[in-house]
């Protein structure tokens, strides 16, 4: 049997576990239809042209774990980050973990989604935002079918979140394979801020994959800061799709910080529902062996007088591929559209491969608009001259290569974060980067 076929029938088993009175069925069961006919995406996709999914739907995934696995904090204390003090969303083999969490009721809606789900108080809310700005496609659909559990936070009007939320996802690995379909939802109301923390990590080689959706609610003068660090192990894969609605004079911005992980794909698409707003998408890529990243975004600008700025850097060794296909859609009534899209990558190795495809289509004719793509190596002249300052081989190329990314770093807005990030980024390019930040 195929993964898509298991997929199918497990339905109906996942269906006697939940409320199928409830108005959330019709949207699930609306939804397998739709990965029932469109399945699984392949490279005869434009969307996927340059990734290719069989070597991670070859296992043949546990769909519900057979038990509850409980990891200790000892086991896992090395993937919080303890020098800033957050809220805790943690979640075990897709299984929310009480013992592990820190939540808060300082006028916070944080709870699970299945929960929100399910429950009378959140149901205007989940009327309102749930599934509305996700796409149709069959990954997406998949997940939204079987969406049970994931972290739903509401933000309400004129609050400024005291610390962080950090959401992390972890797999055991007592399954010999695992498929998890985390469902975030993420609504911030007017004048509210938030940050968030969002990471997914296996303790464990055990292949497991990883199909995500979060979408984002950011309301009139809304701002959200959101970051993905993906430094997972060698057997783990992840599907990561988030969807952005913007309002009037919202800001958000996501970093996407990827180094870890078999296969990684990352859907990212922002919606510019009013004027005056500002969307940042930045990302910053290392990899080697044979592993792959697919960074697939979208700014659709819809309305005048909006800015929207995309940074992404990419450091390929041995024979690891990375992808890039970043789109602007400017409408013809947004004018005064301000959208800048860069992708700049490095290749450390003859047979690493890096596949990038910026586009812009712009319908409005007073815009300013701009996208720029560069794929080369190390700079021999700047290396050459940090050698004979004494600086060896080793060090000089780390060094140039943390300045390369730097540009992505300054805009994290999370110290402590900002160091964490450095620091993994120092191991993946071995070298010890011996100032302050």
């Amino acid at each position: 049997m195929s993964l898509k076929d298991k997929l199918v029938s497990s339905f109906i088993a996942f269906e006697n576990h939940v409320d199928i009175d409830s108005k959330i069925h019709d949207i699930r069961s609306e939804a397998i239809k739709t990965f029932e006919t469109e399945g699984f995406p392949t490279k005869k996709d434009e969307a996927w042209k340059y990734t290719s999914l069989n070597s991670v739907l070859k296992h043949d995934y546990s769909v519900f774990p057979k038990q509850e696995n409980a990891l200790e904090y000892n086991d896992i204390k090395k993937y919080f980050i303890h020098d800033i003090d957050t809220y805790k969303i943690v979640f075990i083999d897709g299984k929310y973990s009480s013992h592990l969490s820190e939540t808060t009721h300082d006028g916070l809606d944080v709870c699970l989604m299945s929960a929100a789900l399910s429950k009378p108080k959140y149901q205007l809310v989940i009327d309102n935002y749930f599934n509305k700005i996700a796409t149709k496609d069959g990954l997406s659909s998949l997940n939204t079918a079987f969406s049970k559990e994931g972290a739903y936070i509401h933000i309400p009007k004129n609050k400024v979140v005291a610390k962080p939320i950090q959401i992390l996802h972890f797999s055991t690995g007592n399954e010999s394979t695992l498929l998890l379909q985390p469902r975030n939802l993420i609504v911030v109301e007017e004048n509210a801020h938030v940050q968030i923390i969002e990471r997914h990590q296996s303790v464990t080689d055990n292949p497991v994959l990883t199909n995500s959706v979060t979408e984002i609610a950011a309301n009139k003068r809304a701002i959200v800061d959101y970051y993905k660090i993906q430094n997972d192990n060698k057997n783990a894969s992840l599907i990561d799709s988030t969807f952005v609605d913007q309002k009037r004079e919202s800001h958000v911005s996501v970093h996407t910080f990827s180094f870890g992980g078999k296969l990684t794909r990352n859907n990212l698409n922002f919606y510019q529902n009013g004027e005056h707003m500002d969307s940042t998408l930045n990302g910053v890529t290392i990899i080697g062996d044979k592993q792959h990243v697919d960074h697939n975004t979208l700014v659709h600008h819809i309305e005048p007088n909006c800015e929207s700025h995309q940074d992404y850097k990419g450091i390929f060794n041995d024979s690891s591929t990375g992808v890039f296909n970043g789109k602007v859609i400017v409408n013809k009534e947004a004018q005064k559209t301000n959208a800048f899209q860069s992708n700049n990558n490095i290749l450390l190795s003859d047979k690493s491969t890096i596949n990038s495809k910026p586009q812009l289509e712009i319908f409005a004719d007073d815009v300013k608009c701009s996208h720029g793509c560069t794929i080369g190596q190390l700079d021999e002249s700047a290396l050459f001259y940090m050698k004979s300052r004494g600086i060896p081989e080793k060090e000089a190329k780390g060094l140039l290569m943390y300045a390369f990314s730097n540009n992505v770093l300054k805009s994290v807005k999370i110290p402590e974060l900002k160091q964490r990030i450095t620091k993994i980024i120092a191991t993946k390019l071995g070298v010890n980067i011996g100032f302050d930040l």
